[in-house]
C-alpha cells in the first residue's frame, strides 16, 4: 500500500470474505502464467476510485506495469461469464506494481484470479470490494475454490485438484455469506439513518441554543433599558422635589401683583 489521498477507501467499506466475493466476481479462472510482457503506464494504472492516474512521473515506470499470457487448467468457475473451455489461453492486463496496491504473478506458477473484462473486451483483475483479486495456487485456496470448478474437465497435470465439496455445506455457507452481508447492509442504512437524525437534531439543538443566545442578549438590553429608565425617574424625582418648594412663593408673587393692580383701578 501506498501513501495518497487516492488510496483511502470510501468511508461505507467493510471487509468481505473470500467466498462472498467469490459470488460478485465476473469471472474466476484457474490458470498457469506462461508469459510476462511489459504494459506501458495506461487507463488502467490506477485504482478504481481515483478520477485519474495518480501523481508523479509517468515516464520510466515500464517494468512495473505488465501483461501476462495465461493458460487455463480448468474450465471456467460456475458462473462466471467467460466462454472459453479449459487450455485456452488468456491475455491479462492491468498487472503490476501500482501506487496503492499490487496485482502481481510470477511466470510458470498457477493462480486462481478473479477477473472481469471491460467494454474493450481486456481481460482485468476484478478486485471486488478493493480487495486481492489473484491468489496462488495453496492448498488452501484450491480447498477454498474447490467447488467452483468442475475438476473433471481440468487438464490432467492437475489430478492434484480433487477436493471433493459437500454441496449442502457449500450451499449453507453461500446462505450465510448472503445473511452477512444482508444483516452488514441493514447495520449500515441503521447507521446511516441514526447519524441523519443526529445531524438533524444537532442542527436543531444549534437553532434553539441561537435563539436562547437572543433572548438573553434581549433580556439583557431590556434589563439595561430599566435600569436607564429607574435613572431617568430618580433623576425627575430630585428634580420636581427641589423645584416644589419654589412653588409657594411664585404663587403669592402672583397674588401681590393681581391685588396691587386692583387697588390702582
Amino acid at each position: 500500500a501506498g501513501g495518497g489521498g487516492g488510496c483511502q477507501l470510501p468511508a461505507e467499506w467493510r471487509p468481505l470474505s473470500e467466498g462472498c466475493r467469490a459470488e460478485l466476481a465476473a469471472i474466476i479462472v484457474y490458470a498457469r502464467v506462461l508469459a510476462l510482457h511489459p504494459d506501458p503506464y495506461g487507463a488502467y494504472n490506477y485504482l478504481p476510485w481515483q478520477r485519474g492516474p495518480p501523481a508523479g512521473p509517468q515516464q520510466g515506470a515500464g517494468g512495473l506495469f505488465y501483461s501476462a499470457e495465461i493458460e487455463l487448467l480448468c474450465d471456467q468457475a460456475w458462473g462466471s461469464m467467460l466462454e472459453v473451455p479449459a487450455g485456452s489461453r488468456l491475455n491479462l492486463t492491468g498487472l503490476g506494481y501500482f501506487s496503492c496496491h499490487s496485482h502481481t504473478v510470477m511466470q510458470g506458477y498457477a493462480y486462481f484470479f478473479f477477473l472481469r473484462m471491460d467494454e474493450n473486451y481486456i481481460l482485468l483483475p476484478h478486485g471486488v470490494n478493493f480487495q486481492e483479486a489473484i491468489f496462488p495456487d495453496t492448498q488452501e485456496n484450491r480447498r477454498m475454490f474447490a467447488s467452483l470448478f468442475q475438476f473433471s474437465n481440468c487438464s490432467q497435470a492437475q489430478h492434484v485438484l480433487s477436493f471433493s465439496s459437500d454441496w449442502e455445506i457449500q450451499e449453507d455457507n453461500r446462505l450465510m455469506c448472503s445473511s452477512v452481508q444482508k444483516a452488514l447492509f441493514e447495520e449500515e442504512d441503521r447507521v446511516k439513518k441514526l447519524q441523519q437524525k443526529v445531524a438533524t437534531l444537532e442542527k436543531r439543538n444549534k437553532q434553539l441554543r441561537d435563539r436562547v443566545k437572543k433572548v438573553k442578549r434581549s433580556l439583557r438590553q431590556a434589563r439595561k433599558n430599566t435600569r436607564h429608565m429607574e435613572q431617568m425617574n430618580r433623576k425627575l424625582s430630585e428634580k420636581l422635589s427641589s423645584a416644589g418648594g419654589q412653588i409657594p412663593y411664585i404663587n403669592s408673587l402672583k397674588q401681590e401683583n393681581s391685588h396691587a393692580t386692583y387697588l390702582k383701578v
